[in-house]
């Protein structure tokens, strides 16, 4: 059935705005040289922070690249333009760098911070489509947008020229990442709460430690393998011989194998090469995994000595799912 007008209208336009913005990245993509190099190497140089401003829709995005630059390594704050005028410069150090954006490279609030920079060798980099304008001629290193249309219909709302503005934020935000060799650890310290907090956590921070794990002998009876799953409620039995790991007993191999359950030992239905982790692994990690393998509980273990264990329900406890 065919859809009503109305409908086409409005997927055609979306679908139009987003070729629109994703050919802008392209062509941006296509166009970076030496100039993007040279912004890098400014901002690794700082001995401060990176101070981010723009005015109306590049403000907007200003305080977006600065949040980002500030959580992957590279503090930074944002200025408000209008604001530096009345006072705010003096937020801004010798230490410091600059990184201005504004479109048309002319927009007049920006000119104070400009000169200010200027006049105290501040080094400065700009964002902007116009190689010609003011901002860029005062730039130490110009990262000129490509040519390319907004996707609004008048050709007047920014909308191109700030997704091109934001993503060339996150390109300078990553490669100073990885120029700073900065680590899972590091974003740790900086994200401690929430989700993501937890996601990052090392196993070691939630394991259950030795003295409260499931632990048997290879020759322990499987009575008394059934009471040791019972008591820690982990549905798993770990068995052990000369300090190391050599299988693990589950609910699973319990019920495969009940036929005569009470003669046996905990080698005779135990599987061999159990699925295990190490302390350095991340919450996200385990889960990962226990969901790859379809299973619920792991031990954490150090030269195949069983050291601790995770089960599947600490870490959605901790929010990692």
């Amino acid at each position: 059935m065919d859809m009503p007008t109305h409908i086409d209208e409005i997927l055609n336009s979306a679908r139009r705005v987003l070729k629109i913005e994703a050919d802008s990245l392209v062509a941006m993509a296509d166009s970076l040289d030496e100039t993007f190099v040279q912004a890098v190497d400014i901002l690794l140089a700082a001995k401060g922070r990176v101070i981010v401003s723009g005015m109306g829709k590049s403000g907007h995005v200003a305080r977006k690249i600065a949040a980002t630059l500030a959580s992957t390594g590279t503090p930074a704050h944002f200025v408000h333009p209008a604001e530096a005028s009345h006072g705010d410069l003096g937020m801004v150090t010798k230490d410091d760098v600059a990184l201005m954006l504004s479109n048309s490279g002319e927009t007049p609030e920006l000119m104070s911070l400009i000169d200010y920079t200027s006049r105290n060798h501040i080094p400065m980099i700009a964002i902007a489509s116009k190689p010609g304008s003011t901002l860029m001629k005062a730039a130490n290193a110009g990262l000129c947008l490509p040519p390319a249309p907004e996707a609004c219909p008048m050709g007047l709302a920014p909308t191109t020229s700030t997704t091109m503005t934001l993503a060339l934020g996150d390109a300078l935000a990553v490669a100073l990442m990885e120029r700073r060799d900065f680590r899972p650890e590091h974003y740790k310290m900086l994200h401690p709460g929430g989700t993501l907090g937890a996601k990052l956590q090392k196993i070691s921070a939630l394991m259950r430690p030795t003295g409260a794990l499931p632990i048997v002998t290879p020759d322990t009876p499987m009575v008394d393998v059934l009471l040791t799953i019972g008591k820690y409620a982990l549905g798993v039995a770990g068995v052990v011989e000369d300090n190391a790991l050599i299988g693990v007993i589950s609910d699973g191999d319990v019920s495969r194998n009940i036929e005569g359950l009470s003669e046996k030992r905990a080698r005779d239905i135990m599987t061999t090469a159990p699925k295990t982790i190490s302390t350095d692994a991340r919450l996200q990690e385990a889960v990962d995994f226990m969901n790859i393998h379809k299973i619920t509980m792991l031990f954490v273990t150090e030269n195949k000595k069983p050291i601790g264990a995770i089960h599947i329900h600490d870490c959605l406890r901790a929010g990692v799912s």
